[in-house]
């Protein structure tokens, strides 16, 4: 079956990697392989049936210098010799009538074949040679990047919100054992890769240490705290990530390293438990957890011009809920958030695009 992508070489492998070889990182083409080579030549049979066409009809203009009679093999094989350019001689055009077809119509045609071979050539040899170069180098230069292990349901929704919030498609590498499910990641432009993400080898080639966040999410929690496990060992420092089901596998997702653990189970019942509440909470909720809303939550790093300030007083002109520092959180309302220190980590709620309309994103936040 043929494939909508362009396989390439893999990147340099760290220096202790001594094992198998793993399917390289690639990026989708906008036409599939063999649909690119049966559209040129498609097209440059369709060229030369045309050229037979002429000499055939205009076959009185031509001399056979064997036999003197030109029959249909002949028209043929004048015509592919007149392609070729390679002129034997023993058929030419002898009437004034050939002989400008030959310069009016033949050779424009002649060129327009050779170069459409010439263009074959440079894209399944050159092109491609240089495409599988350039995503070797980007292979071994993957830096702060962003990791999605998984790409089923969870996996694909977190990617196209990745894309919608701003996050280029080229810096979002993700990980599947699914061909299917990946031809899907590279219509979005992301480079992928098909292999095990619980491997080490396969987390290597993604230079998973060098990466800005690692999404887990690979559909059974086994599989997905066994992937947290292997990530938390080949990059200590990286936030990681994963989904879960089962309330009672967040704390051994925790315990093997996720820095967050997003339960869908339990956030569709905050919904449901919010909708009881109000008509508008769930909602809200859903508001502040998509870009499509006119508000959202963002997690930053305060300023250095933000220090000292209280938490009312952010220079986004959100409104703050949260500060993380140094291990402890604390919200709003608490005296902690009356300073703000350098190192803070502070949750705020800020205006999207929709919501900023109606003025300057000051005045108009929905809390």
């Amino acid at each position: 079956m043929s494939r909508q992508v362009d396989r390439i070489a893999p990147g340099k492998a760290p220096q202790h990697y001594r094992g198998p070889r793993f399917k390289p990182l690639r990026r989708a083409v906008k036409i599939p392989v063999w649909g690119d080579l049966g559209i040129r030549l498609g097209l440059a049979l369709f060229l030369i049936a045309i050229v037979v066409m002429i000499h055939w009809w205009d076959r009185e203009g031509l001399v056979d210098n064997l036999d003197g009679e030109v029959s249909f093999l002949d028209v043929i094989y004048f015509t592919m010799i007149s392609i070729t350019t390679t002129g034997f001689g023993d058929i030419a055009p002898i009437s004034d009538r050939a002989r400008l077809v030959e310069a009016v119509i033949v050779t424009p045609i002649r060129f327009a074949v050779f170069f459409i071979f010439v263009g074959t050539a440079y894209n399944f040899i050159i092109k491609r040679s240089w495409e599988k170069w350039r995503m070797a180098r980007i292979q071994e230069n993957l830096s702060g990047h962003i990791v999605v292990l998984g790409y089923g349901v969870s996996g694909s929704e977190s990617v196209t919100e990745l894309i919608e919030r701003g996050t280029d498609a080229r810096e979002i590498v993700v990980v599947d054992p699914s061909e299917e499910r990946l031809l899907e990641a590279e219509k979005l432009g992301c480079n992928v890769i098909a292999a095990d993400a619980t491997r080490d080898t396969t987390l290597e080639a993604v230079r998973i240490s060098e990466a800005k966040n690692v999404l887990v999410s690979a559909g059974r929690d086994d599989t997905s705290i066994l992937i947290v496990l292997t990530v938390r060992h080949l990059a200590p420092s990286v936030p990681i990530s994963v989904v879960v089901r089962a309330n009672d596998n967040e704390l051994l997702a925790r315990q093997a390293g996720a820095n967050n653990v997003i339960n869908p189970v339990r956030f569709t019942g905050l919904l449901l438990a919010g909708s009881a509440r109000g008509a508008h909470i769930a909602d809200y909720l859903a508001d502040l957890a998509s870009i499509t809303g006119r508000v959202q939550l963002v997690e930053r790093q305060v300023t250095e011009e933000e220090c000292g300030r209280s938490i009312y007083d952010l220079e986004t002109g959100g409104r703050g809920l949260r500060v993380y520092r140094r291990g402890q959180v604390y919200g709003f309302w608490e005296s902690e958030c009356e300073s703000l220190l350098p190192g803070d980590i502070v949750v705020e709620i800020v205006p999207t695009e929709n919501g900023s309309s109606k003025g300057d994103g000051h005045d108009h936040i929905d809390v």
